[in-house]
């Protein structure tokens, strides 16, 4: 059978049916490692802009550099 004889059946499925299908593939294939590399329950810490209250002064001092920058 070919897939896009495959999709036309899996078009007609509900979304139960897909979502189950889905899992069906994901553990057959073993691949949801390579797809969800985050560990379940663990802290991942991550930068943000919060709390970086000089990176707006840099920014803005950039951007001036820029503009002068500009008008030679």
């Amino acid at each position: 059978m070919k897939l896009t004889e495959l999709l036309a059946t899996i078009r007609q499925l509900s979304a139960i049916d897909k979502r189950e299908l889905i899992r069906i593939l994901l553990a057959e294939e073993n691949i949801a490692e390579d797809i969800f590399p985050l560990e379940p329950y663990k802290i991942y810490y991550l930068p943000t802009p919060y709390n970086t209250f000089g990176a707006g002064a840099v920014l803005m001092q950039a951007m001036k550099l820029l503009e002068k920058g500009d008008r030679n």
